[in-house]
């Protein structure tokens, strides 16, 4: 396979007005509810990122008609409740972990057979967590064990879908949104209620959008959590989608600028779910000049638009019942802590080791091979920032590997532009899975991120 290496150098200020990619988990979730509502849905903003592409080609191969327009707006003409026919190959799901566990709870209460794989990194991180509840309502799953020979949960997986599902109420031992919503999906051909009980909230991008397409959802606080019930067999209509831009890739330009003295920034229409929002809030605790303008609703989602000025942070110690609002913001918010003065405690971490990559261990090493002190736990990360005495730049000069995992690849490169020697990532290439235009939107704004091979920027 051909890598991709990426250099980021110390740059200027960051100036501009710039729209950042569609939201990737409000894009998986509108063509999956898209292809069984009735009739067509128009979705704009979607990422057109590898992953959702590989999630647009999986709901083809099960029936839906897709198509997208000179314009950039997809259509997509569903099969209703129940009607997904099965696929004459194996569905692809590329890199995304949320799309693979996501379209297995759609798949486990229709009476079909598919068989579901994915690139190396997603073929080794287990479905047993989703497959767990899924088996409780019907469905059957063959895949591959691990290397000690346990479980039978890696992909590729073959799944038996329930033509008798049976609905459930299931406690999450963990908060994850991804098998809530798994569970959700699977409700939907399922008779009578289907309850999820989760300890903490998570994102609610799901409910929002059943609701969106005429699903009946209630939500209730409980002494045992927050309890998500669904109506099972609705009748889905199709409806027009407008996709916010994905707070997970602001995170990116938004930390950059932060860092860079001198930089204003403005960040069109991003996604404000208040269970999405964590790195905002912890940026804003460690001093950042982060303003959110023009607050509506697109969609059903709040966005807003987002002005970013640069300026000095302090380390705090983040809640670790923020976790869940900020999981994978983390990784670029240790950059943010790089630079602060003081320290800065992250703790609750333990699911960002079963991601892409262990990303907590990978973070780590990066951050050390740039010259940062750090102190990793089992689920947690200290992060000493260099401060005001290094001119809030670490060291840099380090190559970093990525593990073919897109926010650790764009994380350094955001390092890099603040250090005081260049940062490479080993390879670049997973970036294109969730923001194909990162290099391009970064340049533009005045970063100076480069390929190897390629000439330095004029004054890097």
């Amino acid at each position: 396979m051909t890598v991709k290496p990426l250099t980021a150098t110390a740059s200027g200020p960051l100036t501009g007005d710039v729209r950042v990619p569609g939201d990737k988990s409000i894009s998986h979730r509108a063509l999956m509810l898209s292809a069984i509502a009735v009739g067509e849905s128009r979705v704009e903003g979607l990422l057109e990122g590898e992953d959702v592409l590989c999630t647009a080609a999986a709901m083809r191969a099960l029936g839906a008609e897709i198509e997208r327009d000179d314009n950039g707006v997809w259509h997509i003409w569903g099969r209703g409740v129940g009607g997904l026919q099965e696929p004459a190959n194996v569905l692809d799901m590329g890199n995304s972990g949320t799309a693979a566990r996501l379209l297995l709870g759609l798949l486990a209460t229709h009476p079909l057979t598919a068989t579901m794989t994915g690139d190396e990194s997603l073929r080794g991180r287990p479905m047993g967590r989703v497959t767990r509840p899924l088996g409780e309502m019907g469905a059957a799953f063959t895949g591959r064990s691990d290397l000690s020979g346990k479980g039978r949960d890696l992909l590729p997986l073959t799944i038996q879908g329930s033509d008798s599902p049976i609905p459930i109420t299931y406690r999450l031992p963990v908060a994850s949104a991804q098998v809530k919503s798994a569970v959700l999906l699977a409700g939907l051909n399922t008779p009578g209620e289907t309850t999820v009980i989760e300890p903490a909230h998570t994102r609610d991008h799901s409910e929002l959008m059943l609701r969106h397409f005429g699903a009946r959802i209630k939500v209730e606080e409980t002494s045992e959590g927050r309890a998500t019930t669904l109506t099972g067999q609705p009748e889905l209509t199709g409806r027009y989608i407008t996709v916010p831009a994905d707070p997970s890739s602001a995170a990116f330009p938004s930390v950059a600028a932060l860092l860079s003295p001198g930089s204003e920034i403005t960040l069109r229409a991003v996604g404000m779910n208040p269970h999405r929002i964590g790195l905002f809030i912890t940026l804003r605790e460690m001093g950042a000049n982060i303003e959110f303008t023009n607050e509506r609703e697109e969609g059903g989602e709040p966005v807003a638009d987002l002005i970013v000025r640069a300026g000095p942070l302090q380390g705090i110690e983040v809640p670790a019942e923020r976790a869940p609002s900020m999981i994978d913001e983390y990784p670029v918010l240790a950059m943010a802590a790089a630079c602060a003065e003081g320290t800065t405690v992250m703790r609750g971490l333990a699911e960002l080791r079963v991601k892409e990559c262990d990303r907590l261990a990978a973070t780590a090493r990066g951050l050390e091979a740039c010259g940062v002190k750090v102190e990793e736990g089992e689920d947690s990360l200290i992060v000493h920032g260099v401060g005001a005495a290094a001119g809030y730049r670490p060291e840099g000069g380090g190559t970093v590997a990525t593990h073919f995992d897109h926010r650790i690849a764009m994380s350094f490169l955001v390092l890099g532009l603040v250090s005081k020697a260049p940062v490479t990532v080993d390879d670049a290439t997973a970036i294109d899975t969730s923001f194909p235009d990162f290099q391009r939107l970064m340049t533009g704004l005045g970063a100076h991120v480069f390929a190897r091979n390629a000439p330095v920027p004029s004054g890097a």
